[in-house]
């Protein structure tokens, strides 16, 4: 999907995003490749994962699937198609997840796409915030998602913004 970022954090108002949606990120098709790169990468030899053979005859699948956390560790890329860093951007952490559920397996060579609403940003301190994005990724042909979560996520700016600064010093 061919979108404009949403440039959050140097949006004059970025409170007005909370509770609103970010974007959808474009699919990505999950490859043998990739899988077995990834279980080479985890030293994780599933057979679930990495023998299609084996699958064929033994897996519910009759295919081979995606290691859950490979599905995770696609996030990165997803939100970064949909939501542009603030220019004066010093770092941005993954701070982790509230909730990290893998709902339903993605089978080989099927695409998954990412769908992110801001759920809260606040102010750890001037030039420092914390968003949590409501993450749902899509599995190509599937009824149910492949992933849910609360995606924590951590930015240090060079400058402060009073609008998020202030907001969070009134609670």
């Amino acid at each position: 999907m061919t979108q404009t970022p949403i440039n959050v954090l140097d949006d004059p108002d970025p409170a007005r995003w909370i509770g609103r949606e970010i974007g959808t990120s474009s699919w990505i098709r999950v490859t043998q490749p990739m899988i077995d790169a990834f279980g080479r990468t985890t030293k994780d030899w599933d057979k679930m994962h990495v023998d299609p053979g084996w699958c064929k005859t033994n897996s519910p699948f009759g295919t081979t699937i995606s290691f859950g956390f490979l599905t995770v560790s696609l996030l990165t890329a997803m939100l970064n198609e949909v939501l542009a860093r603030p220019t004066d951007e010093v770092a941005t952490l993954n701070y982790g997840f509230d909730r990290l559920r893998l709902i339903s397996p993605v089978p080989v060579d099927h695409q998954v796409r990412g769908h992110f609403a801001l759920k809260s940003l606040t102010a750890r301190r001037p030039g420092r915030y914390q968003a949590i994005y409501a993450v749902t990724v899509e599995a190509e042909g599937q009824s149910k998602p492949a992933l849910i979560a609360d995606w924590l996520v951590v930015t240090d700016t060079s400058r402060p913004r009073a609008s998020i600064d202030m907001t969070d010093a009134a609670e």
